[in-house]
């Protein structure tokens, strides 16, 4: 399994992580292929190699294609240029105020990997969900400014496009550095870190610093705290590091995000999960199915539903939720407001796992990645990773099953 570390030395905005991202070994080229179908206007994506207090590292810079030829920004922003763009010298040029459905809509219409695509949705709900906190009202009423502009929706989609291009499946954060003072940005001055920065991080760990700058931006934080999923550093084979830079110099630190890639393995043996039960007898299957996916997406390591015959003589289902005791608040929160339970049973319970590893195999169809179990040494099981066989059935036309046992095939089962 391959994991990643975000250090964030000077903070961490989205086109910083999407520097580090494609410093580690993401294709420019294929990411705008990809956010083409987004649908959200022209636009580009420039990388280019920085050197900064001695480091070497990626600064990327994502602008709106209608740009005048000959005045694209170069460079890179600053962080309060990436995230206030309108206030703080990202052009002066008016961005079109999209709101959570408009942003979903687009990303769902769009040609991506369903794992990118809610990923992406995912960061988004976060980000509408401080905003809301912070405004008072709901996240489906909130009209992003500054992150519904291109460069940021390029931001966002495109660093969680990246992450999948890696092969990147668990991601640990380090503290997150905080600046003081204040911002201008589209509701006017406001105190650092942003508000919605601080409803983002709060429950992680930072440091302070005495820079006057904006170091997190709400993107780079909406990126990061949704994405995290182990607590610390992985162990294991450091593969590459990626840097990215910033524009805007601070006074006692680089402009820096460092990403560690590691490759990992869940080691077998015994492992402790929580087991989350309710029984349900009056939600729709339709929302039930739904259900199941956004627990999925929401970090549970399972989720199923068995029938079960309730009081009454009336038949139900029984929700299961295996999951780690960290994401328990997250998942009972989803699983009341999703479906019409009133209660929600929970307990520890021990597991034994294999050990797993990722690999990608090759097929006439495309790429297929297979999770490989190891028990005692030996490799003993394979799955073809689901997504990635309908992806290339639907693009060949052929059966889910032609590509799924080819896949095995090539993985040697």
């Amino acid at each position: 399994m391959k994991a990643v570390h975000f250090d964030m030395v000077g903070g961490a905005s989205g086109d910083m992580i999407l520097a580090a991202l494609i410093d580690l070994g993401a294709s420019v080229e294929d990411l705008i292929k990809s956010l083409a179908t987004l649908n959200i206007g022209p636009f580009d994506i420039r990388a280019e190699q920085c050197v900064q207090g001695g480091m070497r590292g990626m600064r990327v810079t994502v602008f709106d294609g209608a740009e005048p030829a000959g005045h694209a920004r170069r460079g890179g922003h600053s962080h309060e240029e990436h995230a206030h763009a309108e206030n703080a010298g990202g052009g002066g040029k008016p961005h079109p105020h999209r709101g959570l459905a408009d942003i979903r809509k687009a990303i769902l219409g769009a040609a991506l990997h369903d794992t990118v695509r809610d990923s992406a949705i995912r960061v988004f709900e976060r980000l509408a969900a401080a905003e809301a906190a912070v405004h008072g009202t709901t996240p489906d009423d909130i009209h992003f400014h500054e992150v519904g502009a291109v460069d940021s929706i390029v931001d966002i989609v495109g660093a969680c496009a990246a992450m999948h291009m890696l092969g990147i499946e668990a991601v640990a954060i380090g503290p997150f550095p905080i600046g003081y003072g204040t911002v201008i940005c589209a509701h006017g001055t406001i105190p650092l870190p942003a508000p919605a920065t601080a409803e983002m991080i709060r429950g992680f760990p930072t440091v302070t610093t005495g820079e006057t700058a904006e170091l997190v931006t709400p993107t780079g934080a909406a990126l990061l705290t949704t994405w995290k999923s182990i607590e610390r550093m992985p162990a294991g084979r450091l593969l590459k590091t990626g840097c990215a830079f910033g524009r805007h110099l601070l006074k006692d630190r680089p402009n820096l995000l460092r990403a560690l890639l590691f490759e990992t393995g869940v080691d077998a043996g015994a492992d402790e999960c929580l087991v989350l039960e309710c029984n349900i007898d009056d939600t729709t299957p339709e929302l039930l199915g739904n259900l199941l996916s956004r627990l999925g997406a929401a970090g549970a390591l399972d989720a199923f539903l068995t029938p079960v015959q309730m009081k009454k003589q009336r038949p139900g289902s029984m929700l299961t939720v295996l999951c780690k005791p960290r994401d328990q608040a997250a998942l009972e929160d989803l699983v009341f407001r999703e479906c019409t339970t009133f209660g929600i049973r929970s307990y520890a319970a021990g597991r034994t796992v294999l050990a797993r590893r990722f690999e990608t195999v090759r097929t006439a169809f495309g790429e297929v990645r297979v999770k490989i179990g190891q028990w005692k040494g030996e490799d003993i099981t394979r799955s073809p990773e689901y997504e990635d066989c309908v992806r290339l059935a639907d693009r060949a036309g052929v059966p889910v099953r032609a590509v799924y046992e080819q896949a095995l095939r090539s993985a040697g089962h």
